[in-house]
């Protein structure tokens, strides 16, 4: 047995996977029908490739995670079944409670086609445990990072699919705050605790390109960091950083090439963008040596700054109205997914560093 990242990602996937499934949550109703009548249904008129595909791929990963962890946690016997049934219980409930939702269809054709992915996914975990793929990812684990290392590990491999989500500064994860407050205004409408909220007396104004270089530099600075907290070799951590920098930039291209087109892929790499990586490189390569302590402390002191500058920047029209393209066009089965990593990603890194440099105390 062994203690494995695949347990947190899966349940942060099923989240994930709830929220795209009954996004927007609003105008709950009951339409006269069996909830499960769908399962009989026809197939359905109007169907395109890419919603078949998105259906297939969209629970593979879940599959995957499900078979991977019963398979590190040694309950390996019919991984694959298990989380395939897993999978499907899933898919049952989401396309059950779609019936309640008049902007979603359910659909037997995304049932059946989220439970082959899950199959898929499961199927490709339990090959890779006998081609002896994931032992060979034990002993690479146990080289190059701490035996605690799962929670940084989660963390970073969710870090370029929150970069996915469209964001108005070039890796500018956490801004919610003006979202968050029009959120709160409209809830409490029409209720003596609006007054209550404060009022601010200018609109957020457009970052300059000083603070956009710092959020870039910074944005790019925290994931190596938070690597540096769990690696404690050198080279490694030289090693690291590239993989983790490149990373970053081939998100944010792709986001930008779902977003406005493979033609615009390299539109957001504007000159601070580009001084904002060289930048994180230097300091990333100057701090390689610093203690997994002193590391830790330097993501809580970055992602206090990057989350002080990053919420004071507005969204802009032309970035809501890409927003609307995620929300409301062929993106919308992966709206919840990217967005709500975007969103939350910077302050689970928060909370995750609090609770390291808590646990290791004054000793370290």
């Amino acid at each position: 047995m062994h203690k494995t990242s695949a347990w947190p990602l899966a349940l942060v996937y099923v989240g994930l996977i709830v929220y795209a499934s009954l996004y927007p949550f609003a105008d709950w109703r009951d339409r006269g029908v069996v909830p499960w009548d769908f399962l009989l249904a026809p197939w359905p008129q109007y169907w395109t490739g890419f919603d078949l595909l998105s259906n297939a791929l969209g629970y593979a990963p879940l599959g995957f995670l499900l078979a991977l962890a019963a398979l590190r946690s040694g309950r390996g016997v019919h991984a694959v079944r298990h989380a395939t049934l897993a999978a499907l219980g899933l898919s049952l409930l989401m396309e059950t409670l779609q019936v309640y939702l008049p902007t979603r269809v359910p659909s037997n054709v995304d049932f059946a086609l989220n439970g082959l992915g899950a199959w898929l996914g499961a199927v490709a975990a339990t090959l890779l445990e006998r081609l002896g793929a994931l032992s060979r990812w034990s002993r690479f684990r146990a080289r190059w990072f701490v035996p605690d290392a799962r929670g940084a590990l989660v963390l970073l491999a969710l870090w370029p699919l929150a970069l996915l989500f469209p964001a108005a500064v070039p890796l500018g994860l956490g801004q919610v705050f003006e979202r968050l407050e029009a959120g709160l205004a409209e809830l409490l409408q029409n209720s003596p605790f609006l007054e209550w909220l404060p009022v601010r007396e200018l609109e957020l104004q457009p970052l300059v390109p000083g603070a956009e270089l710092a959020c870039v530099t910074l944005g790019a600075l925290i994931p190596c960091l938070l690597g540096y907290s769990v690696i404690r070799d050198r080279m490694r951590r030289l090693v690291f950083l590239v993989v983790v920098l490149a990373t970053g930039v081939a998100a944010s291209a792709l986001s930008a090439a779902l977003s406005y087109g493979p033609l615009h892929a390299w539109a957001w790499f504007e000159l601070p963008v580009q001084v904002g990586y060289g930048l994180a490189l230097v300091l990333a390569v100057l701090l390689v040596g610093v203690p997994a302590r002193a590391s830790a402390s330097l993501v809580l002191l970055a992602l206090g700054v990057f989350l002080s500058i990053i919420n004071q920047a507005p969204t802009s029209a032309y970035f809501a109205q890409t927003l609307q393209t995620w929300e409301q066009g062929r993106f919308i089965r992966f709206h919840g997914l990217a967005q709500w990593l975007g969103w939350l990603w910077p302050y689970a890194a928060l909370l995750y560093m609090l609770t390291r440099v808590w646990r290791q105390g004054p000793k370290n």
